[in-house]
């Protein structure tokens, strides 16, 4: 919210604890590529291309490290038929002006010697990177509590819209905040607030991701794969943990850690690195991704004054962080939407199914 008293309110009653608390951080526009979607392509690649200076600015203000690591990700191939994908993939890339590489099965264990013998190859593309998500948002938190961005720890119950306008916001204590721009960036809750004439068509998308520590095993980079058809990837920190993820479910609101899932994930990680079943587990993490109903993001006027919206970011929140904050705080100020976020306007979904 930005209103007169103080230039920004953060209305969240723990920022930073929902799906970007729970990601793995993967900064992967392009082995998250698929055959359709160009135009988010286009702002995945061009949000991977900000984070450099992003993270130079941030940890430059806060003295804080947030983790961005240029490691680049390798996806490995479980079978002939899985590398005979990989290649037509491959050339859908290049097809769009995207790098990448295909590598031999010598070849992908030269690059990555934990991979279990055997696999028939994979691709390498050198320009997927990772972030620590956690340190991040630490960092983030810190950056806009030093320029006196004000916090209200409590949930927003309503959208206070009148004659047309959005006046501001009404939490779930009871408390009126008015500020003279509202967003409306409430994640996979985004819909469930009060007072939208149009609610955004975002929904809940389960996800889990573990955490385990790898003593003396050592991934160089991110690690992707495709196990008997089940996605998962494998993230390595600096400081010896391991992420691993890629579930994902159609379970409402429900974030109830699900055996079968960690069983698999464990599973099929493990299935890639063998040396995995020797690792300590730490953690498993459940969270709620914001997917809209063709997976891109809604970022741009809602159709209601004074109302913009930043949500529906579902498996790329974290990848589109630093394209999300330029573009918002520009439309806010100006009131104008750049060419580069016009095809993510919330209000194409008007006439799709929710």
């Amino acid at each position: 919210m930005r209103n007169g008293a103080s230039p920004w309110t953060i209305v969240d009653p723990e920022p930073g604890s929902g799906a970007s608390h729970t990601a793995a951080g993967m900064l992967a526009p392009v082995t998250e590529l698929h055959y359709e979607g160009r135009e988010l392509l286009a702002l995945n690649l061009e949000s991977a291309r900000r984070y450099p200076e992003f993270v130079a600015q941030l940890e430059d203000e806060t003295r804080a490290d947030a983790g961005y690591r240029a490691c680049g990700t390798v996806q490995a191939a479980w079978d002939a038929a899985d590398l005979a994908e990989l290649r037509d993939l491959q050339a859908f890339q290049h097809s769009l002006g995207v790098r990448s590489e295909m590598l031999s099965s010598r070849e992908l264990r030269e690059v990555e010697p934990a991979l279990a013998a055997g696999l028939p190859g994979g691709l390498l593309a050198a320009d997927d990177h990772q972030i620590d998500n956690r340190a991040l948002v630490a960092a983030l938190l810190t950056a806009v509590r030093r320029r006196g961005v004000g916090f209200v720890a409590d949930r927003v119950a309503s959208i206070d819209v009148v004659a047309g306008r959005a006046l501001g916001v009404t939490t779930t204590a009871g408390q009126s905040l008015r500020a003279a721009t509202t967003v409306l960036a409430a994640g996979a809750w985004s819909r469930q607030i009060e007072g939208q004439p149009d609610p955004v068509p975002v929904r809940p998308v389960k996800g889990q991701t573990l955490r385990l520590r790898t003593g003396e095993l050592r991934l160089g980079r991110v690690t992707r794969g495709s196990v008997r058809g089940k996605p998962v990837y494998l993230v390595p920190r600096v400081n010896g943990e391991l992420v691993v993820g890629a579930s994902s479910e159609e379970a409402g609101f429900d974030r109830r850690a699900r055996a079968g899932a960690v069983y698999e994930l464990l599973r099929d990680a493990q299935a890639l690195v063998p040396e995995l079943s020797e690792a300590e587990f730490v953690e498993v993490s459940t969270s709620l991704r914001p997917g809209s109903p063709d997976n891109a993001p809604l970022l741009g006027l809602s159709g209601v004054d004074g109302l913009i919206v930043a949500s529906g970011h579902y498996r790329n929140g974290i990848l589109l962080t630093p394209v999300t904050g330029d573009e918002i705080a520009a439309l806010v100020a100006d009131g104008v939407a750049s060419d580069v976020i016009t095809p993510f306007d919330p209000r194409r979904l008007s006439t799709l199914p929710s």
